[in-house]
């Protein structure tokens, strides 16, 4: 099982401080994480996507290529891409490159994101959100599964004859992640796949998320890409720790009441009492994650928010040690003594690879030379066979 952090890149006055950090203090911070997260033993770290104050992460490929040169082992991914109002010609371009980049250790988690007034600045309408997310996902599987593409649907121009490069990292495109938290369609989504399934997990009691993982592993059983324990889930959740309970919430209070998204309603006590929210000593965060499993059953991934509501950079970089260092290694000893032996891991690039080709040497696609016009056409490698597909498909 993956553990990690996910951060949404809010830039939020210290409450406590009255200081609010400049764009650029926590973009270099927002780094120090991900590279702090890999030292302590965490096996992941995401970032979401957001276009508008007070965010930061306009560009998640950019970020994690940065952070992807400074770091070795930990898989980075985010959290999410908005589907919706980016072109999947560029996703398919971007995060290719970033898998390149980043010699596999990363995957992606696409959704609409929760930014209404995102969809005009990108020149799309809200009211089609949901047929576009799906249109736009089965567009980017293709452009990452075949070499040469033929589309028409119903929110961009056609492509004809169109090739995404670079290819995908030996031609296995990078893992999938779904994330929603009301929205059944895109469970099904993944489900059709075979994709992951993501619960944000945060803000909603359990059972909320409960509804939807139960469909998409009920739907991956339907199309047969495994039994129901075997469908890919993956949780958040939020977690502020100390070495004893009550400096854990005398320490996150002024920050939880003064934070944007639940501040100045339900008292933390009451917060963590209806949520996923773990406050308190690493036992009681050990406890309360737990209870995910209890509810849940086996998963994959779990990751935590711990850089959110002005939290100083020396107070996250103590959580990420507290968490790498006395929660997340009872957690993993813990679950696994739990797990279903037939229950996978999270797919890697390298197990990704194993499966499409055993033994065999991984596809490296080479160009064809260029003929002049700037155009591809229906053999744009020196292992195409024909137009409409790679030599090695998916």
């Amino acid at each position: 099982m993956e553990f990690g952090l996910f951060s949404v890149s809010d830039i939020t006055r210290n409450p406590v401080t009255g200081y609010t950090p400049s764009e650029a203090e926590r973009i270099k911070q927002t780094a120090q994480i991900a590279k702090k997260a890999e030292e302590v033993g965490l096996d992941v770290f995401a970032i979401g996507e957001h276009h508008n104050p007070p965010f930061f992460s306009s560009s998640p490929t950019t970020f994690l290529a940065y952070v992807a040169a400074q770091t070795e082992r930990i898989k980075l991914t985010t959290s999410t891409t908005l589907i919706t109002t980016n072109d999947p010609v560029r996703l398919a371009e971007e995060y290719a490159m970033l898998q390149h980049l980043a010699d596999g250790h990363m995957d992606l988690m696409l959704g609409r994101g929760n930014t209404a007034p995102v969809y005009p600045w990108f020149g799309k309408d809200i009211r089609t959100a949901l047929p576009l997310a799906l249109e736009n996902y089965n567009l980017l599987h293709k452009l990452w599964a075949e070499d040469v593409v033929d589309y028409e649907g119903n929110f961009r121009t056609p492509l004809r004859g169109f090739t995404s490069t670079p290819r995908p990292l030996d031609d296995v495109a990078p893992f999938v992640w779904h994330g929603s938290i009301r929205t059944p369609e895109i469970a099904e989504q993944a489900a059709y796949y075979g994709d992951g399934f993501f619960a944000n997990h945060i803000f909603a009691p359990t059972e909320h998320s409960m509804r939807l993982v139960e469909f998409y592993r009920e739907r991956y059983e339907h199309y047969g890409h495994g039994t129901k324990k075997q469908a890919i889930v993956g949780l958040g959740g939020q977690a502020f720790i100390a070495k004893k309970s009550q400096d854990a919430y005398e320490g996150f209070r002024p920050y939880f009441n003064e934070a944007p998204v639940y501040g100045h309603g339900p008292t933390l006590e009451q917060f963590s009492e209806m949520t996923p929210l773990s406050v308190g000593s690493p036992q009681e965060v050990i406890d309360k994650t737990l209870t995910f499993h209890d509810s849940f059953g086996d998963y994959m991934r779990q990751l935590f928010l711990v850089d959110h509501a002005g939290l100083p950079i020396e107070i996250v970089l103590e959580q990420i040690e507290l968490l790498g260092s006395e929660v997340v290694p009872v957690l993993r000893k813990e679950l696994a003594s739990r797990r279903d032996p037939e229950v996978p891991n999270t797919p890697s690039h390298a197990d990704r690879v194993k499966a499409k080709y055993g033994d065999a040497e991984p596809r490296q696609p080479r160009p064809n030379a260029n003929r002049g016009d700037n155009v591809t056409g229906g053999s744009p490698y020196q292992d195409s066979t024909s137009a409409g597909g790679s030599a090695f498909g998916l």
